[in-house]
């Protein structure tokens, strides 16, 4: 099976709460976005055909269909599989097949919905971590007040503790990815805490303040409280998995109930629904510049090929949001980038410190 083309990513199609359904009609949607675009579909051939019938691609035209591939797994990662169940027992599983894939240079990159302890786990066995980078970071960016721009933030859940060391390398890796992926010069990072004050937070965030703060190739601004996440003070921040996950899950809730108390107040009387329908244009822009769907896609980065993670609940737009996100990666070359740029970082900042 020859899988050769100019731009080319696997998905894990079965992985995430939402079945495959939501992938594959996101996969419908992005190529018919990009024409250049080369999908191959890992997960149960019968239940992928299946899909694309209901979505007017049969399986007698998918042989001519250049844009899609299937190729075919008898496993999945369950949502509520332990990582090392996945690693040993589950090798046949899409999402194995999709991170072999790009191991095997017959995909630029692997998108997946699935379980992210087990994407993390299979992703740094299969494609292994750039030299020098202790730990992968999902990183994704975020809406500012400045519509022009967004801000990175990292570690969105993939390590739920981070020791200072850890913390420091999140900030040189989200610097890279910020100054490679946006052409920001000396981006601004900043570490999330309980305040701005120098004496505030735990041991490990006040040694990472200090690593970050030695590295004069960094520009290290601070420290940022939640609040001011998206006051594009900074242009990167860094915090641990845990406080990272429960911030961005937070900003989301807080996104939709904003979203769902206006739909309710404008329909509340007569006089409100009449505002409503003349600023409703102008609040449906506003929404969707905020709307947590388009930000889907957090890369795991650090590793030594392009993987993108999607939120385990996404919708079809959503996953497509993934999607396009991996190829932005892919056609910016952003694992060469960083690699380029850490492996010689690293090597020359340990001997500083």
């Amino acid at each position: 099976m020859s899988l050769n083309s100019d731009l080319t990513i696997a998905l894990d199609v079965m992985g995430g709460d939402n079945g495959p359904f939501i992938t594959i009609s996101a996969a419908i949607m992005a190529i018919k976005k990009q024409p250049e675009l080369h999908l191959i579909l890992c997960g149960d051939e019968s239940i992928i055909t299946n899909i694309l019938a209901r979505l007017k691609i049969p399986k007698d035209k998918l042989a001519d269909h250049k844009q899609l591939t299937i190729y075919p797994t008898s496993q999945v990662v369950l949502m509520s599989d332990k990582p090392i169940v996945a690693l040993r027992n589950k090798k046949d599983s899409s999402m194995r097949k999709a991170l072999d894939l790009v191991h095997e240079g017959q995909a630029q990159a692997c998108v997946s919905a699935g379980n992210t302890g087990a994407l993390l786990s299979l992703a740094h066995f299969v494609l292994k971590n750039i030299q020098g980078v202790e730990r992968p970071a999902l990183i994704s960016s975020l809406p500012t007040h400045d519509n022009n721009k967004h801000v990175f933030m990292l570690d969105l859940g993939a390590n739920v503790f981070c020791d200072s060391h850890v913390l420091y390398q999140f900030g040189v890796m989200g610097s890279v990815m910020a100054e490679q992926v946006d052409g920001i010069e000396k981006p601004r990072i900043a570490l999330l805490n309980m305040g701005e004050e120098d004496i505030k937070g735990s041991d490990h965030i006040k040694l990472a303040a200090v690593e970050l703060s030695e590295d004069k190739d960094i520009n290290y601004i601070g420290f940022i409280e939640g609040c001011d996440i998206f006051s594009n003070k900074a242009d990167v921040i860094v915090c641990d998995g845990f406080v990272g996950n429960v911030a961005l899950k937070t900003c989301e809730g807080v996104a939709r109930l904003v979203y769902q108390k206006s739909k309710t107040a404008f329909s509340a009387s007569l006089l409100a629904k009449l505002f409503g329908s003349l600023i409703k244009p102008s609040f449906k822009k506003l929404f969707k510049t905020m709307n947590p769907d388009q930000y889907n896609g957090a890369s795991l980065i650090g590793l030594r090929g392009i993987v993108v993670k999607s939120h385990g609940n996404a919708n079809a737009t959503a996953f497509l949001a993934a999607i396009e996100e991996a190829i932005k990666e892919v056609e910016r070359q952003v694992p060469e980038k960083i690699k380029a740029s850490i492996e010689y970082g690293f090597s020359n900042r340990s001997s500083t410190l």
